[in-house]
């Protein structure tokens, strides 16, 4: 791996196991003739600040934006932007790998790359028709095995990547059918919801409400929320806002820019007034400034979702429980578990400080005990990833309980001892 807080390599799976909640789980039909696999709907990691759980989320959209940007905005002559393990000298140097393994319109795919500052060092994707994996291409440095499908157009591609573009990237820019569907899957999946995305998440729940398609549907999980919001009024943005509110969405679905050089439209900026019931039932419009933390969060959430369980994409979560009320994120987390509200198979990967997310009765709990993650600091600084599973908890454990008690490891270790030695020595000071 050797991506952000992740020194050594890890797995993070979205399969049913033996502890699986039979009423989550969903079939997915993988190969030709062959019996489905089981997935999960959602799956949550929890543990300490600065543990690195949110870094698991970063490195997936980390690859996500290497695959959509590499060859279309790189630099020809320049650097590949990359997050490796800084807190080890040696393995800074040392080569950051991903690999995805997803089932793609029915057929199981895997796709990988390795690369350095400067230059990809291996890419690989294979597919499994019929169960067996059959080379799509591989590339080692300069040189590329077209493997058995469409190898012509793949020898044309080979003669267009840059040593710092990847493989898969080309390809799509080339117009590769065969190689086409897996870079679309990247464009519609990984999107993160994180704080510095929220204004292009916001900017598309404004735009969702405007389209008759949807607009019902965004004022529906306002008002279901319970944030006081009755109505919803947009005003037609001028020419120069109305772009600005279009390429804020082309930049959260990787088609132009980057969230992390551009500045998205201000929630004031939207055009967007949310109607709240005052007395004597009167209607009143809010100015932006007067809605509360949370109902921005919100209305940033709402979009993003429903297009995520429109599509059956993944979506992921940064800090879910942030500004939301407990409840309200489970909620959130139940329209991904429940098959009614998720018949094309969306999932959701998040991560919360929010022990009761966890549950202490088998019978109440929001997830299952196989879509439970913790994320731990080693003494090296790098992120431990584990499942709950590996713990072997009981049907029966007090999950949430437990976890807060420590029995898990993932929370912090803490001294007041040692809280109260700094107030006083700060203090000291000031005499």
């Amino acid at each position: 791996m050797n991506a952000r807080s992740f020194r050594d390599q890890l797995e993070f799976s979205m399969l049913a196991t033996r502890m699986s909640e039979r009423r989550v789980v969903r079939p997915v039909e993988w190969r030709e003739g062959g019996a489905p696999v089981d997935v999960l709907p959602a799956a949550g990691v929890f543990g300490a600040n600065g543990s690195g759980k949110s870094n698991l989320l970063k490195a997936m959209d980390d690859m996500r934006g290497c695959v959509l940007h590499s060859f279309r905005r790189g630099d020809p002559g320049g650097r590949i932007p990359r997050r490796p393990f800084v807190l080890d000298r040696a393995r800074r140097a040392e080569p950051s790998e991903y690999e995805v393994d997803l089932v793609l319109d029915g057929v199981r795919h895997r796709y990988g790359f390795s690369i350095d500052d400067d230059r990809v060092l291996d890419e690989w994707a294979f597919h499994y028709p019929k169960g067996r994996p059959a080379l799509l291409f591989r590339r080692t440095n300069e040189q590329v095995d077209a493997g058995s499908v469409e190898r012509q157009k793949t020898r044309a591609v080979q003669e267009l990547v840059r040593p710092n573009a990847l493989f898969l990237s080309a390809a799509a820019s080339a117009n590769h059918a065969a190689l086409l569907p897996l870079y679309q899957w990247f464009s519609r999946n990984l999107v993160l919801a994180e704080v510095d995305s929220r204004p292009f998440r916001q900017a598309l729940t404004t735009e969702m409400l405007s389209d008759g398609a949807h607009g019902g549907r965004m004022l529906a999980l306002l008002q279901a929320a319970d944030l006081g919001v009755t109505g919803a009024r947009k005003q037609e943005p001028d020419p120069v806002m109305h772009e600005r509110l279009r390429r804020a969405i082309r930049i959260l679905e990787g088609t132009d820019g980057d969230p992390d050089s551009d500045d998205g439209p201000a929630f004031e900026e939207l055009g967007v007034r949310l109607t709240h019931r005052g007395a004597d039932d009167e209607e009143v419009d809010l100015d932006a400034e007067d809605e509360s933390l949370g109902t921005r969060v919100w209305f940033g959430l709402i979009g993003p979702v429903v297009q995520a369980l429109e599509s059956g994409s993944v979506f992921l979560a940064d800090e879910l429980d942030a500004s939301l009320h407990p409840a309200l994120v489970t909620a959130l987390v139940r329209l991904f578990q429940d098959p009614s509200t998720n018949p094309r198979r969306a999932q959701l990967i998040f991560n919360s400080h929010d022990a009761t997310l966890l549950g202490d009765a088998a019978g109440d709990r929001l997830l299952g005990r196989d879509q439970i993650w913790f994320a731990e600091k080693r003494s090296d600084g790098g992120t431990r990833l584990y499942p709950l599973v590996d713990l072997e908890p009981r049907k029966q454990e007090a999950i949430g309980k437990r976890y807060l008690a420590g029995r898990y490891g993932a929370t912090p270790v803490l001294s007041h001892g040692e809280f109260a030695s700094a107030v006083a020595l700060e203090a000291a000071g000031n005499r």
